[in-house]
């Protein structure tokens, strides 16, 4: 398959995640990322210019990749070999810890850690340049920026569950003097790697990734459904806040805002609007063919600690995994300055941590592949694909499939946060029944195996 085709194929097949390493390999505008209407960026091609190999190899679902790097696997080994440790649902790493940063956790979504080690980074020497996403303009609301100051990098704090694309930022790596680092959800550090491992100059260029733990990558639709929902129709909102603290309840207790056409702030607790992760509304298809569950191929991998005792705390703390001697570095000299609050994590603590995100993506790869609408020649080759379900998980897995496809298919077709609550009723009603039902049967049969141990 030449490189038009295959870029095609991903794009065409939904397993486009938008990342644009293709656009930003790419030495002329012959790829463009443009936002499809479903609210996620993907890659358009040219037909008149012929993409070549180098670009196709840095696509982070090419379902046909060059040479040994297959799998993360591969990819760990060629640039994270300071990491003793190994295991297969986190991968290569040092250490796994829980904390956070004293002084950069009121401004930040969870714990704070990747403002504290950009700046360390960048105050030690070790980059010259940051690429986050940060605020952009009121009709993109975000995008991927540089920034080359400590002021720069503080700005650019807190989630944004919205689509982004690398691809205009990565153009100007080459005109930057120094080294610089990349935050990004674990396709995005994927996708870098192979630039690395494809391209020299690239290579030299990157210093530090930044890897954040990630539910799914959302469409568009999300920001303006949960707009919506706080009142402020969808070509009204401006600055979508994700991760709005109430430090006076649990980590899980936070609010949705933006603003109205007046300068109002309109917010609304995400407990009420439901759940919006388990469920796959507005998630890109690509995210259910994802079993990198823990960025694995980052030098720091940061997410929220969904576990007691962090989680009753509405701070917010993260979990970190450390992959080089550089993450580790930093991280143990903040808890020696005291800059940090870090608690080791033993590995069963840190798996427990991120279990449903283990749940869905691992053990459930294997049936979504068998049952699901993507073409088996377009999905990548995949780690966890000799699992097995109960035919209540079958039942789940197939509901949670229908409830992400008709989420974005019923909100293109008439974007209104009350006729979409009462389109997808269905959905949601059984896949929560099901969901319950599963969750009971598992208590059961603990408390089963509890007598007969006995």
């Amino acid at each position: 398959m030449n490189g038009n085709l295959m870029i095609k194929s991903v794009v065409e097949n939904d397993m486009c995640i938008g990342c644009g390493l293709c656009a930003a390999q790419c030495k002329s505008d012959a790829i463009q990322m443009k936002m499809n209407q479903f609210g996620f960026y993907t890659a358009n091609v040219d037909d008149s210019y012929a993409i070549g190999e180098e670009i196709v190899n840095v696509c982070p679902f090419n379902p046909n990749p060059e040479g040994k790097v297959k799998t993360e696997n591969e990819i760990a080994a060629l640039f994270l070999n300071q990491a003793d440790k190994n295991h297969k649902k986190i991968g290569r790493y040092i250490n796994t810890y829980a904390g956070y940063s004293i002084k950069h956790r009121p401004t930040s979504s969870s714990g704070g850690i990747a403002t504290y080690t950009l700046i360390e980074l960048m105050r030690r020497g070790e980059i010259q340049h940051v690429i986050s996403v940060k605020a952009g303009s009121n009709t993109a609301h975000y995008e991927y920026m540089v920034s080359s100051s400590i002021d720069e990098i503080t700005n650019a704090a807190k989630t944004k569950y919205y689509p982004v694309t690398l691809a205009d930022a990565l153009k100007t790596v080459t005109k930057l003097n120094g080294k610089i680092a990349i935050v990004g959800v674990a396709c995005f550090i994927k996708a870098i790697r192979l630039a690395q491992v494809h391209d020299p100059i690239f290579n030299d260029k990157v210093g530090f990734l930044i890897g954040i733990i990630c539910g799914g990558v959302k469409s568009a639709f999300f920001a303006e459904y949960l707009s919506s929902k706080t009142g402020v129709t969808v070509d009204e909102f401006t600055h979508p806040e994700f991760r709005i603290k109430d430090i006076n309840s649990t980590a899980s207790d936070y609010s949705y805002g933006c603003v109205d056409k007046d300068e109002n702030q309109k917010t609304i607790k995400m407990r009420l609007v439901g759940d919006m992760w388990g469920t796959g509304l507005f998630k890109a298809n690509a995210c259910d063919y994802c079993d990198d569950v823990t960025t694995e191929l980052a030098d720091l991998s940061l997410g929220d600690a969904w576990l007691e005792p962090y989680s009753t705390d509405g701070r917010g703390t993260s979990v970190l995994v450390t992959r080089s001697n550089l993450a580790e570095d930093i991280i143990k000299a903040g808890m020696a300055n005291g800059e940090l609050v870090i608690d080791d994590l033993p590995e069963e603590r840190f798996l427990a941590s991120q279990q449903g995100s283990f749940n869905h993506r691992h053990d459930g790869l294997a049936y979504r592949i068998k049952v699901g609408k993507t073409p088996l020649n377009a999905i990548p080759p995949k780690r966890f694909t000799h699992t097995s379900l109960s035919p209540l998980l079958k039942i789940i897995h197939r509901l949670r499939m229908a409830t992400r496809q008709n989420s974005l298919l019923v909100w293109a077709n008439g974007k209104d946060s009350q006729v979409f609550d009462h389109q997808m009723q269905r959905n949601l009603y059984w896949l929560k029944f099901f969901t319950r039902a599963n969750h009971y049967q598992r208590a059961i049969i603990r408390r089963l195996k509890k007598v007969l141990s006995k």
